[in-house]
């Protein structure tokens, strides 16, 4: 995939945005993206199970977008498979700021900008959304080849033993961003601005969000998040377990990166470190 390749990707499709200018956005890992002119983006798959997941966000996420409190990258065009690209992809809204990755969160009063984000977000998915494939905590905490870089991993395990022995969620499906971690959202001015890559939304379980509590935001901000979001405790207890995968996931890239392995992301696993002193 290169700038050719999008440029005549959009005359053949989307003649009327083939003139805007086009220049390749560094990052990202199941989609390459594009900045389009001044306010949208081109973001096509890497693999073929990307496909799906787009035109799953080209349904939903336009309705979503209306009714959050900050901007999210929209679906406007859908990009239809063909022989010179052979899978879906999209022009999207471009969403000003700095991924959270490069510039994390500073000021505790984002972890309301987030509450209420979530808030707006976590309402009741209509049959036929996307189900999670996170709802229910996996059986072991995983990532068993990271455990020997963790220094607190037996505080670890407890976080985990601690939110299985919790109740499971029971309530209605909600409508989830599904994949909230420092790449996926925007920075400026040390708060949250933005959010993006929303093609794994999906209807589940609260929690899988609300771990990026501590993923996301700064030290002592979590206690401030959950009493602006109103979570019960059995709900809060899921979220640190999902926060602990989503960090020792943050770690695993990381370590990849450091070893060279293709997609691995070296800045990653510091991030994933500093959200395990979060979170225990």
């Amino acid at each position: 995939m290169d700038e050719e390749l999008v440029r005549t990707l959009l005359q053949e499709q989307h003649p009327d945005l083939a003139d805007l200018e086009l220049k390749e956005v560094v990052g990202g890992w199941g989609n390459q993206m594009w900045r389009l002119g001044e306010d949208l983006a081109v973001r096509m798959p890497r693999t073929d199970r990307f496909p799906e997941l787009l035109l799953n966000e080209h349904r939903w996420v336009p309705d979503i977008a209306a009714r959050v409190p900050l901007p999210v990258q929209t679906p406007v065009r859908l990009g239809a498979p063909s022989d010179r690209f052979p899978r879906t992809w999209l022009v999207s809204t471009w969403v000003a700021g700095e991924p959270a990755d490069y510039a994390p969160i500073t000021d505790p009063e984002a972890a309301d900008v987030l509450a209420d984000f979530l808030r707006a977000l976590h309402t009741e998915a209509p049959a036929d959304a996307p189900a999670s494939n996170r709802s229910g905590l996996p059986e072991s905490l995983g990532f068993s080849d990271v455990h020997e870089y963790v220094d607190c991993l037996d505080e670890v395990r407890a976080v985990w033993e601690d939110a299985v022995a919790a109740p499971a969620y029971d309530g209605p499906l909600l409508w989830l961003h599904g994949d909230l971690h420092p790449a996926n959202v925007v920075v400026a001015d040390g708060t949250l601005a933005g959010v993006i890559d929303l093609e794994e939304v999906c209807a589940g379980d609260p929690a899988t969000d609300l771990a990026a509590a501590w993923i996301l935001l700064p030290a002592g901000a979590a206690d401030r998040f959950f009493e602006r979001y109103q979570a019960d405790e059995a709900t809060v207890r899921r979220a640190r377990a999902w926060a602990v995968q989503r960090a020792l996931f943050l770690i695993a890239m990381g370590i990849n990166g450091d070893k060279g392995v293709p997609g691995g992301k070296a800045h990653w696993g510091p991030l994933g470190r500093a959200a395990l002193d979060r979170i225990r």
